[in-house]
């Protein structure tokens, strides 16, 4: 069985600035996606705490993308916004999708 990756990229934006990265962010989900992946969302904190967590298919399929030479999306927002930021993956090994209940 092939086991999702999820990246994580960890920053602290000042209000200031909290803006721009929105903005950012939403551009980013405009422009044309790598198939593998699966889901994407920004996340707010505290204290001016922020993360971008994605989805991907796999591992064979995330290193394919970051052997294609582009840098990954996340990284070069936060980058042009001049944020520091730590970011890791992991391997998704238990979780569950909740179903929408139909509406009636």
């Amino acid at each position: 069985m092939t086991q999702s990756i999820v990246t994580v990229v960890d920053t602290h934006i000042p209000p200031e600035r909290e803006a721009a990265l929105l903005d950012g962010y939403r551009r980013m989900l405009a422009e044309d996606k790598p198939d593998a992946l699966l889901h994407t969302e920004l996340l707010r904190g505290q204290s001016g705490a922020w993360r971008i967590q994605t989805t991907w298919r796999d591992l064979a399929s995330l290193q394919a993308l970051r052997q294609a030479g582009k840098p990954p999306a996340a990284l070069a927002l936060l980058n042009a916004l001049g944020a520091a930021h730590t970011h890791t993956w992991f391997t998704v090994e238990a979780g569950l999708a909740a179903v929408a209940a139909p509406e009636t």
